[in-house]
């Protein structure tokens, strides 16, 4: 189980999708149709679905990086699944993406509840022996998760986020994630 902390406004924003950089989700996931528009959106970020005209680095990173290492998406998919611990999205007046460890402590607090039942629950449906948080983040929320689940032991890892806002991943990308995963036995 790969995990990230929550949508980008060009990626799952756009697409459903987790990490979900409108090429990839087309021509590597092969996923297509039309995305639904929610009633309210901020003006300076539409939701225009596959025909967002703006990349998601993040993804085109992370998806190009599964496209690399497992080939096709049927490959990667036989033994890998990619989730967001919180599928919502928070913007702020100029359109910035606020993420959920950046609300104020008791929106915090109720958002984190949900979203970790939802990961308990997804953790027990997919019974899966490696988890790979994306990210700082997302790694200590699949460490609670594990913590809450006795009898159950699973490899906990993290993979480099691939944001362009880390000078790290923009140094080391593809090179580092690529030996994360060898060393996770994931590769």
């Amino acid at each position: 189980l790969f995990l990230g902390m929550n949508p980008g406004p060009f990626g799952m924003a756009q697409t459903g999708v987790p990490f979900g950089e409108v090429d990839a989700v087309v021509n590597w996931l092969h996923i297509r149709g039309e995305v639904g528009r929610p009633e309210h959106t901020h003006p300076k970020r539409p939701v225009e679905g596959f025909g967002c005209p703006r990349s998601e680095v993040s993804g085109r990173r992370l998806w190009g990086l599964f496209a690399e290492a497992f080939g096709t998406a049927e490959n990667f998919f036989r033994h890998n699944y990619v989730a967001n611990y919180c599928p919502l999205i928070w913007m702020g007046a100029t359109g910035a993406n606020i993420t959920p460890d950046k609300l104020p402590a008791e929106q915090r607090a109720a958002v984190d509840a949900v979203c970790m039942e939802h990961l308990l629950s997804l953790i027990t449906i997919l019974n899966p022996h490696t988890l790979v948080g994306v990210g700082a983040y997302a790694t200590q929320k699949l460490r609670d998760a594990a913590s809450r689940l006795p009898g159950k032991n699973f490899t906990i890892g993290t993979l480099l986020h691939p944001s362009p806002a880390s000078p790290i991943a923009n140094k080391l990308w593809p090179e580092r994630p690529i030996q994360q995963l060898k060393e996770l036995g994931i590769l």
